[in-house]
């Protein structure tokens, strides 16, 4: 199961039992296990792999428990401490992960309700965690561009080095949106003024501040309301179906008895369902990048292009399936080709930061 299958699948199992969960450990047998079970990829019912009610003596504090220690041989990889599905998530209300976290050679944890999952690190100073998450899933809002970075956290696919990296960009790229939001809401006056430098040479007297801070918010509301009216015209020319002559019906021959329509048939290209989850993935990597609309996909008898606004002179990717190995080439900005081959279709995550590097390259030009 691809890591978006199985947050799907999760995410639909807490929308339908969450209002018949009353406790912490109903919880956890509901939610979170089948969290570190499913979507990690760790074997619950394997203590040396995950252990449940894991006991954190630190100090003076004795006896004090972290809800579940993920290791690997003598490594930890994440403490999880847990709430109550629908209880807010403070790490005032988990000291003893905190403290844990503090004193042991973990690198990461994680603090849960079972549907929002916040991940810490220790980015702001070394063996000492977080105040703030470098990610959050919240299963009742899934944010797919989060699947690479999850990938990575996988039993398969840990590495503390590149989660770290990658955490330190999440969790800035986090708080500069926050920022911008808030400044898009409500704008600062500095941030009046440096955008009133750019279009005027007034002197901002409290007057012309006003006046500024004014239409600053007025153009913010505009330029909203418009990408978000764009983003929709492209969904929607997307979505609609391009219209096909319709072909003359054969005077003779028998009925086709395979699920390929005759417009496949007729041109022999097929695609696939490897072809589409491929290109769903794609989309999921680079859309931190570019609209996941912009992410589009066009088949051929050789191979199934994957284009950037559905123009085969701004190729993302090939995918080549027809092989006993599946491959896929990512270009770069120069339109170089790079060829990977795949063991199975989530090795396309591996290569996210090429696929997003080329969207961004795609977007600049």
């Amino acid at each position: 199961m691809s890591i978006d299958q199985a947050i799907s699948a999760l995410a639909t199992r807490v929308r339908e039992l969450k209002p018949i969960i009353e406790t912490e450990e109903a919880t956890k047998t509901a939610f979170i296990i089948p969290f570190i079970s499913n979507v990690l990829g760790y074997d619950v019912t394997d203590p040396r792999e995950v252990i449940p009610e894991y006991t954190a003596d630190v100090g003076t504090k004795k006896g004090e428990k972290v809800d579940f220690a993920i290791k690997s041989g003598d490594d930890f990889r994440f403490l999880i401490e847990c709430k109550k599905v629908g209880e807010p998530l403070d790490l005032s209300h988990a000291n003893q992960l905190v403290r844990y976290f503090n004193v042991t050679d973990t690198e990461f944890a994680i603090l849960t309700n079972g549907e929002v999952y916040q991940f810490y690190a220790q980015l702001d100073a070394a063996n000492r965690m977080d105040e703030k998450p470098f990610m959050v899933l919240d299963l009742s809002a899934v944010d797919a561009r989060l699947f690479p970075h999850l990938e990575m956290c996988t039993k398969t696919q840990f590495d503390s080095e590149s989660i770290a990296a990658n955490a330190e960009e999440l969790k800035y790229v986090s708080e500069l949106r926050k920022a911008i939001a808030s400044e898009l809401k409500d704008p600062s006056t500095d941030f009046v003024k440096i955008l009133a430098a750019r279009v005027t040479s007034r002197r901002m007297t409290a007057a012309n501040l006003e006046l500024f801070t004014r239409l600053t918010t007025t153009a913010a509301s505009q330029y909203l309301r418009d990408e978000a009216n764009r983003r929709l015209r492209s969904a929607q020319d997307l979505e609609e179906p391009t219209p096909t002559a319709v072909a003359p019906a054969p005077t003779a021959g028998p009925a086709p008895t395979d699920d390929v329509s005759a417009e496949e048939a007729a041109d022999g290209i097929v695609t696939t369902d490897e072809e589409r989850q491929a290109h769903s993935i794609i989309r999921a990597i680079c859309c931190s990048e570019v609209p996941a609309t912009d992410i589009t996909m066009r088949d051929a008898k050789s191979y199934c292009a994957i284009l950037f606004q559905d123009n085969n002179r701004k190729p993302i990717a090939r995918l080549q399936f027809d092989r006993k190995v599946p491959r896929i080439i990512i270009f770069d900005a120069e339109k170089n080709e790079t060829q990977y081959d795949l063991d199975s279709i989530e090795d396309i995550y591996q290569h996210a930061a090429e696929l997003r590097a080329r969207a961004q390259s795609l977007v600049e030009q």
